[in-house]
């Protein structure tokens, strides 16, 4: 056998040691959730640039009855999609890495899930959808304005406890995903960094008013790679596997 020979069967011995072959479909899931997550902040930011969101109640139940889905893609419902992508991710790092740092993966996992959880309590765009109709039913002021105060409890709660609970969690999941990726061999150094850069940066929620809105926007840079990265490697693996 020659040395390439060696070299190949070592890499080969080394990933399939790290990676169940039933993982593969979970991989491939990863990778493709990755881009198509990165495809969708792209989306998002387009519109948020071109549409900004209002900065009333009254403003979203206007934009809402003359576009309905402009409005609930101004309330992040691509992020309803995000969350749902943000799981297979979390599965496949998981399923890659947990030989690296078993304990250390099964709580990043655990904090994921319960995070994007925390998401999907928060976003109140079909509440806020609903809402507008009614409002736009009313025929009463004092039907208006009942209906403008619960609009406005839903946006405090679209921004409120679940929302940074969620920001929170994942920071920190990020961290641990990081540290791991770090003790492995399946992720680049550059990967890891970027992760943790972008961990630093998503320390003030975006709901933290002007500043958390600078750090967030300056997260999207490293997460952004990161995310390409991530999911051109988790499709290599489950090609590997």
């Amino acid at each position: 056998m020659t040395p390439g020979n060696i070299l190949i069967q070592t890499n080969h011995n080394t990933v399939a040691e790290v990676i169940d072959p039933r993982g593969k479909g979970l991989c491939n899931a990863g990778g493709l959730s990755a881009l198509a997550m990165l495809f969708l902040m792209i989306i998002q930011i387009i519109i948020f640039v071109v549409w900004p969101p209002p900065s009333t109640v009254e403003g979203y139940f206007t934009l809402f009855n003359s576009h309905w889905l402009l409005g609930l893609l101004s309330l992040d419902f691509l992020y309803i999609v995000d969350s749902v992508l943000l799981i297979f991710i979390y599965l496949a790092l998981y399923v890659v890495l947990r030989k690296a740092g078993e304990s250390s993966m099964l709580i990043a996992l655990v904090l994921g899930l319960t995070g994007i959880a925390a998401y999907f309590a928060s976003n109140t765009a079909f509440e806020m959808l609903s809402l507008s109709n009614q409002y736009a039913a009313a025929t009463t002021e004092a039907q208006r304005t009942m209906l403008l105060t619960a609009g406005q409890v839903m946006l405090e709660t679209y921004t409120g406890t679940a929302f940074d609970i969620y920001y929170v969690l994942n920071t920190i999941v990020l961290f641990i995903f990081s540290a791991i990726m770090l003790r492995s061999k399946l992720f680049s150094k550059a990967t890891a960094y970027l992760g943790i850069a972008a961990g630093v940066l998503m320390i003030v929620p975006s709901s933290a008013g002007t500043l958390g809105l600078y750090f967030s926007l300056a997260s999207l840079i490293p997460w952004a790679i990161w995310l390409v990265l991530v999911g051109l490697r988790l499709l290599r693996l489950g090609r590997a596997g």
